[in-house]
């Protein structure tokens, strides 16, 4: 991921919106559900990984199919424990591009384990969403604009699984599948936490060959791009990365939150990269999610416990 022109998109919001006043709330300003009504993204090429969708073992996930507006989806679906309580769930988007899913239940080593497998571990209900254009699902890959509806689609079926307490949905992903949450949190009020690691704060971080849109068109940029909305947050949401990794997007998106959003938390760890923070970091939030049973959600971080990990 390269350094990115996040000032250019930051720019545009503020020159066709008029968004961005030092003294503007954020409840002022429009939301990103607001800004993508009526906005049709305009995909260069059909992409996506294709291919059936790997059979996991039987006795940790399912494949199910998920409905969405533009046709049926795969995901991967743990089980919930049938002891007629309902428990936590957690959509997780893993990073790359493509939208397909794959192997999430091989063991991982700590330095890289980008299978959110300590979450399911721990007892909590996990769902793996492929979206458009990945595997046989219909659609293409839209760089983080379709996708979107596809992952709050994903929430509306999780939630109605029989187990699963529809109000401790949370959300979580990493890399460009931090990217794709961040989004998901700014536009839907479905989720109670989201935990996104090492996003990127805006579309251009990203190389423009794996754009699949014209990057030229201001309005195809501002939507994707995660740091032009934390004021449309509904409920916390938290970023890790490590020093060593997407740590200068991590500081842009810091640098926005404390204009535009006391929901929003930000953690760098010292010693980490892009994926030795996952492994570590997820049991921690296995544990705060598993004690976050109140009426609104009680989850909080601490610099000194996430470094200690």
């Amino acid at each position: 991921m390269k350094n990115g022109l996040f000032c250019m998109a930051f720019a545009l919001l503020a020159a066709s919106c008029g968004q961005r006043g030092p003294k503007e709330s954020a409840a002022s300003k429009i939301s990103l559900a607001e800004a993508r009504k009526g906005f049709a993204t305009k995909p260069l090429k059909q992409a996506g990984v294709k291919g059936a969708v790997e059979p996991p073992p039987p006795e940790l996930l399912s494949v199910v199919s998920y409905p969405t507006p533009i046709g049926n989806m795969s995901a991967y679906l743990s089980k919930a424990p049938e002891d007629g309580k309902r428990h936590p769930a957690m959509i997780w988007i893993i990073g790359g591009w493509g939208n397909d899913i794959g192997d999430v239940w091989s063991p991982q080593g700590p330095e890289n384990d980008q299978s959110a497998a300590v979450l399911r571990e721990a007892g909590i209900v996990m769902m793996y969403p492929a979206q458009r254009g990945g595997n046989e699902n219909p659609g293409t890959d839209e760089t983080c604009y379709g996708e979107i509806d596809d992952i709050v689609a994903a929430a509306k079926y999780l939630a109605q699984q029989p187990g699963v307490d529809p109000k401790r949905i949370y959300l979580g992903g990493h890399s460009t599948g931090g990217t794709k949450v961040i989004l998901a949190a700014e536009y839907s009020d479905l989720f109670r936490a989201t935990f996104a690691f090492g996003p990127a704060a805006s579309i251009d971080n990203y190389d423009p060959g794996d754009l699949n849109f014209d990057p030229q068109n201001e309005q195809e940029l501002k939507l994707r791009s995660p740091v032009l909305w934390l004021h449309s947050l509904k409920a916390p949401l938290f970023v890790f990365e490590g020093v060593q990794g997407n740590y200068d997007a991590l500081k842009v998106l810091e640098q926005a939150g404390k204009e535009d959003s006391r929901l929003a938390h930000f953690f760098a760890l010292k010693g980490k990269d892009h994926f030795a923070t996952l492994q570590p970091t997820g049991r921690i939030i296995a544990a705060k999610i598993l004690a976050d049973t109140g009426s609104t959600c009680s989850i909080t971080f601490s610099k000194g416990e996430l470094q200690a990990e």
